[in-house]
């Protein structure tokens, strides 16, 4: 997938699917696909990919919070097909506007990630600043979506909003789109049970530990990606060596606590699942300051440093606490382990990646 922050840079025509995605979870896949079936009947392929398809790069270099990625050569382009696009914007609109940093579901590695595997061509990633809040409805479709980036398709979801204050809606959007000759598709809202799925409905799910409703809602296990660096090595020495896992700042975690998870990245086959147990919190019985994600591997040894991990959250096994002596966390630890090993004693199904020796 093709990834740019520059108009000037962008793969056109396009078919655009509009919106912030944060979470990239159903209701945003529904968005999403509308752009896809216009490519399948020119044989492009409007099938999911592989999950391991790869990204192609970004047009410039950027930075996502400490995460670099590199610039490369845009793609050759010679077919007047449109790309499926995905155009969102960043920093987030109410971070913008705000000032204040907003924990994102999915930050942009992870979100470019997820879009990928839906099997779009193009993430145009709008820099949200105070001329792109200016635009007037009228200038947003004529000007961005119509004569930069060729737009030959729309998809939004119902409650989309866009120009200066939010002015317009999705009946102006039709109205402004079809005076080009420019189809607007509108996603239907997307339910589960009575309630709407949302980004923050999946938030209130993992404050609560409602693990099994956060993967209802996303259509996948909530996970984290991070970097193992080196801690304190506590874990080591209590005999549960921990991989201390650098994740982005802006991630929005799950509850303090001790969760059961599996690990992905960490074997020699990288698809392999290990099964695990997380630790998210402060490490009150130490005095901890900061709040770190630890993972500690079952049944498995190694040497983690260096190596990415993609930690996919199982399900919660208690809260965090704090204990009166190392002596007395070690025995709980022991006990989180076998409760862990317990609750995974079934390889995931569903939604969850495959295990691949």
């Amino acid at each position: 997938m093709w990834i740019t922050s520059s108009l000037t840079t962008a793969m056109t025509p396009t078919a655009i699917a509009l919106g912030n995605f944060d979470g990239v979870h159903l209701g945003h896949q529904a968005v999403i696909r509308q752009v896809l079936p216009a490519m399948a009947a020119d044989g492009l392929g409007a099938s999911s990919p592989p999950p391991d398809r790869p990204l192609q790069g970004f047009s410039h270099r950027c930075q996502d919070r400490g995460n670099r990625l590199m610039s490369i050569a845009r793609p050759s382009q010679t077919s007047a097909t449109p790309v499926p696009t995905v155009m969102t914007f960043s920093p987030h609109p109410q971070e913008f506007f705000s000032g204040r940093s907003r924990p994102l579901l999915t930050p942009l590695t992870e979100k470019a990630a997820q879009i990928s595997r839906l099997g779009i061509g193009q993430l145009v990633l709008m820099p949200f600043n105070q001329e792109l809040a200016d635009l007037s409805p009228e200038a947003f479709v004529d000007i961005l979506l119509v004569k930069q980036l060729q737009v030959r398709r729309i998809s939004v979801g119902r409650d989309f909003c866009f120009g200066k204050r939010r002015q317009g809606t999705v009946d102006d959007l039709k109205t402004l789109a079809a005076r080009h000759g420019v189809e607007v598709c509108i996603a239907p809202i997307t339910c589960l049970g009575r309630d709407r799925i949302s980004s923050s409905r999946i938030r209130q799910a993992l404050d609560a530990c409602d693990l099994s409703t956060v993967e209802a809602l996303l259509g996948r296990p909530y996970s984290l990606t991070g970097r193992v660096v080196k801690g304190q090595q506590l874990g080591r020495r209590l005999g549960f060596p921990t991989a201390n896992l650098s994740v982005p700042v802006d991630k929005y975690l799950p509850r303090h606590g001790v969760y059961s998870v599996w690990v992905q990245g960490s074997a020699q086959t990288p698809y392999t699942l290990v099964p695990g147990v997380m630790n998210i919190g402060n490490r009150p019985t130490v005095e901890g300051l900061s709040t770190t994600v630890e993972v500690h591997l079952l049944n498995w040894s190694g040497d983690l440093y260096g190596k990415t991990l993609q930690v996919y959250v199982h399900h919660a096994l208690r809260p965090e606490q704090k204990f009166s002596s190392l002596d007395e966390l070690k025995a709980q630890i022991q006990h989180d382990c076998r409760t862990a090993l317990a609750v995974l004693a079934k390889p995931p199904v569903g939604n969850w990646p495959t295990i691949r020796a």
